[in-house]
């Protein structure tokens, strides 16, 4: 797949220079805004084009928990396009490209549509327009239940189009432009048709660096003349396609605001913008019937979402998906966890994926590290109970049912992950003080051993039989003596050994010692020197000197 030059425009977002490709079909030569577009997509570039698989290394299973929690989270990004994704972008490819078969910028029916609109503006009068324009707009809705991804999949689809395009010269003319390929809005809260145009203005300023809510988000300004002027900007920038999702929005407007909205819609496609319309059930009654003839005379038809069948595609998107486990004892996939992840999902792959993470987090962090069948059953029997009205609504396939968990409160997925990351975090802390103190332990045994080793040295025990008898004294009862216990303990029982034990022949030579790091050796050549037994083992690095960071715990 070629790439497209990028760019920043002044003031603006990032946009891709213009490289006007020759077109197979003929109703798209000789017009530089499909021209500017990338190439039609076959069924196996748009595959390669939408799929997303993040980056994963298998050595990553052995990094610290608190880090893998961060590294599952990459499962998000992860996109596996199934035949109606495919559909999808092949819908809106044409439907962009339709679009701009009578919007040429070279065609004066443009200019002089651009100028009566221009004309409505200043008469605040929408319906001026002469109709002058051929529109060839088209129309189309996709509807779905919430969280079942129709929001994901146009995001990817219309990640396959460049959003912003920039033309300076087309054809040995002049022709400095800024096409804005799509545009992606939410229907206002309220289904209010001013809340769509400001947020409208809105974008087109962060994207262009316009100042079109300056001049026209003004609440004093008439809707009569912001409808108008909206249109007015998705022409002059040359909008391939507008994008309205939430449009059940509309169910809450008030008497009569559903209607102004569609009848705003169907305006604007009128103008030779194609609409997209995206919503859940509640949105049905205020669809059916409008946009009718754009839907007709496009051929799109309308997209409804359902929950995937267990079939080859949800296969397809599982097997994808299980190959990043970040857990130190990966499994195999399954038919149970087909199964079980199908069943507890309802069939919704945003729900599944959401669910593979949440059990990846659980095993991490509860330290088993194995993702299981009954442990992804408990963590959506814990974490799922706020959606499981509209999952099993889904699974009744009852429209009625669903249409009535449409604001079905979402997953709260990064609160589970923040408290699982507290909970690893917490017992890494615990880990850490725990071996600190080992260590702190192990420390002052070791000087209270080798302090107890040298007094009784001082005392003419033979640093063999010290350090035995030291060794005794601790491992019986170490813990309930100090040092002055330890050194007087096992002085006794240097006394009893020395009285039990025959009476050496003949004295050790000092010729005999041939171990330099024996003990006695150092201890006598020291007292030669005058230096103390303490002294001595020091100078050999017998003794740790541990006094300086001895309470230093980190």
């Amino acid at each position: 797949m070629e790439k497209q030059n990028k760019v920043i425009i002044p003031n603006g977002g990032e946009a891709v220079m213009a490289e006007y490709k020759e077109q197979e079909v003929m109703e798209y030569r000789n017009n530089p805004f499909i021209e500017a577009l990338p190439p039609i997509l076959s069924k196996e570039e748009a595959i390669d084009k939408l799929a997303y698989y993040p980056p994963f290394n298998e050595s990553e299973r052995n990094l610290d928990s608190h880090i893998r929690l961060h590294l599952v989270q990459r499962l998000f990004q992860y996109y596996q396009p199934i035949f109606q994704t495919l559909d999808l972008e092949s819908r809106v490819s044409r439907m962009v490209r339709m679009g701009y078969v009578h919007r040429n910028p070279f065609n004066p029916e443009f200019a002089k549509g651009l100028h009566e609109n221009y004309k409505s503006i200043l008469n605040a009068n929408i319906d001026m327009y002469n109709g002058s324009l051929k529109s060839t707009s088209s129309a189309m809705t996709i509807l779905g239940p919430s969280g079942i991804g129709k929001s994901r999949m146009i995001n990817v689809v219309l990640s396959a189009l460049p959003q912003l395009i920039v033309h300076s010269r087309y054809k040995n003319n002049d022709f400095n432009m800024y096409q804005l390929v799509w545009l992606k809005l939410d229907c206002s809260f309220d289904g209010n048709i001013k809340g769509v145009c400001i947020d409208a203005y809105r974008s087109l300023d962060s994207l262009l660096g316009t100042s079109y809510y300056k001049r026209f988000g003004s609440a004093r300004m008439p809707i009569a003349s912001m409808q108008p002027a909206l249109s007015q900007m998705l022409r002059v920038h040359g909008v391939g396609l507008l994008v309205i999702d939430e449009v059940q929005s509309l169910s809450v407007a008030k008497s009569g605001g559903a209607e102004k909205m569609m009848n705003f819609f169907h305006y604007l496609s009128n103008m030779g913008t194609p609409i997209l319309l995206i919503g859940t059930p509640k949105a049905l009654p205020y669809l059916r019937g409008d946009l009718r003839q754009a839907r007709r005379g496009s051929g799109q038809g309308d997209m409804v979402i359902e929950r995937m069948k267990k079939d080859l595609n949800w296969d397809l998107i599982l097997e994808g998906m299980w190959d990043y486990q970040w857990v130190r004892k990966p499994t195999a996939l399954t038919q149970e966890f087909k199964d079980t992840l199908y069943d507890e999902s309802g069939g919704i792959t945003d729900i599944a994926i959401k669910l593979f993470v949440m059990a990846q987090v659980k095993a991490i962090s509860s330290g088993k590290e194995e993702i299981t069948p009954p442990l992804i059953r408990k963590v959506a029997r814990e974490n799922l109970q706020l959606i499981q009205p509209m999952i099993n609504a889904i699974r009744s396939g009852d429209i009625k049912a669903i249409s009535r968990y449409e604001d079905i409160t979402p997953i709260d997925i990064e609160g589970f992950i923040n408290q699982e990351f507290a909970t690893v975090s917490m017992n890494d802390k615990i880990k850490e003080i725990q071996k600190a103190k080992k260590k702190q332990e192990k420390d002052w045994k070791e000087n209270v051993r080798e302090q107890a080793i040298l007094k009784l040295i001082e005392l003419d025990v033979e640093p063999a039989k010290a350090k035995k008898c030291v060794d005794s004294v601790m491992k019986k009862q170490g813990q309930e003596l100090d040092i002055k216990g330890i050194v007087k303990e096992a002085f006794k029982l240097s006394i009893n050994i020395a009285e039990s034990a025959p009476q050496p022949t003949k004295k050790p030579k000092k010729m005999e010692l041939q171990n330099k790091q024996d003990l006695r050796l150092i201890v006598s050549e020291g007292k030669e020197k005058g230096v103390s037994a303490h002294e001595s083992l020091k100078e050999k690095g017998i003794i740790k000197v541990i006094e300086n960071d001895f309470f230093n715990v980190g």
